[in-house]
């Protein structure tokens, strides 16, 4: 099925390595077999699971989307476009920077240079409180299986995020930007791009996102999504399609490996 991403008026609506959990993991889930309360520790056993995990950038493996939004915040409403931080969400958060544009160009009614006037401001946000997502550096060094990133922002500001939050060495070579592809998300063309580029079909992919676009350009690959809710978009605004929602990033591996009994050709 291919999941529709046709934007409305105002809002978007709608891998071949092995993953091997060896320790306990606080499940938020029940136990392997169905059984046993939520929350126990469950020793998870060593799984073939997704060839590939496909993280966005921003939200999930570093902590920006707060800091750029603040700082938009302020930047939309001295050039007289007000707009509250979830609106900001609503509109702008998983779009690519062009987009984002586009559009306050369309409802202020004159053109930008957003590049030279604002992306300084970012910068300076950036460099004293950007940090990498909670969870995410134990999330990461659990997983034995390929990983990239695919995300709307460009290939610059992701070497300079990911390098400020330590994390550019884990992806050197396997970074993907929507400025290589025709349409931004939520069209699925980034992560189609990203599985192409690492030789993996699809539907042995895992997206890992945390926004309304995102999660939507995911399902649209047709691939297996998880939406991290624990940002800036809630876990009713995530919950599309199939997407597995989570609150933290160190359920991901956990999440991962149980999913594996619904991959084609998955291990019994």
């Amino acid at each position: 099925m291919v999941h529709d991403y046709t934007p409305s008026s105002d809002s978007w609506t709608l891998r071949r390595t092995r993953l091997r959990v060896e320790h306990p993991i606080r499940a938020p889930f029940r136990g392997p077999d169905g059984a046993g309360p939520p929350g126990r520790l469950y020793r998870l056993p060593r799984v073939s699971s997704f060839d590939l995990v496909i993280f966005d950038c921003d939200g999930v493996l570093v902590d920006s989307e707060r800091l750029a939004i603040r700082t938009e915040a302020k930047i939309l409403s001295g050039l007289g476009w007000p707009l509250t931080e979830p609106d900001i969400v609503e509109r702008f958060v998983g779009r690519s920077a062009a987009y984002m544009q586009q559009e306050i160009e369309r409802h202020i009614g004159r053109s930008l240079d957003w590049e030279a006037d604002f992306e300084s401001r970012y910068r300076e946000v950036f460099a004293r409180e950007l940090v990498a997502v909670p969870g995410v550096v134990e999330a990461l060094g659990q997983l034995a299986v390929s990983t990239c990133v695919a995300s709307s922002g460009s290939h610059e500001k992701m070497r300079f995020t990911l390098g400020m939050t330590g994390l550019i060495d884990r992806f050197e070579g396997r970074i993907f930007s929507a400025d290589e592809v025709e349409r931004g998300k939520p069209a699925p063309d980034i992560f189609l791009h990203a599985a192409r580029q690492m030789g993996v079909l699809p539907a042995r992919c895992a997206v890992v996102e945390d926004s309304i676009s995102g999660v939507t350009a995911g399902l649209a690959a047709e691939m297996a999504v998880f939406a991290f809710a624990g940002g800036v978009s809630s876990r009713s605004q995530l919950s599309i399609g199939g997407a597995v929602v989570f609150d933290d990033m160190r359920e991901l591996p956990g999440l991962l490996a149980a999913a594996t009994h619904r991959l084609p050709g998955a291990a019994r």
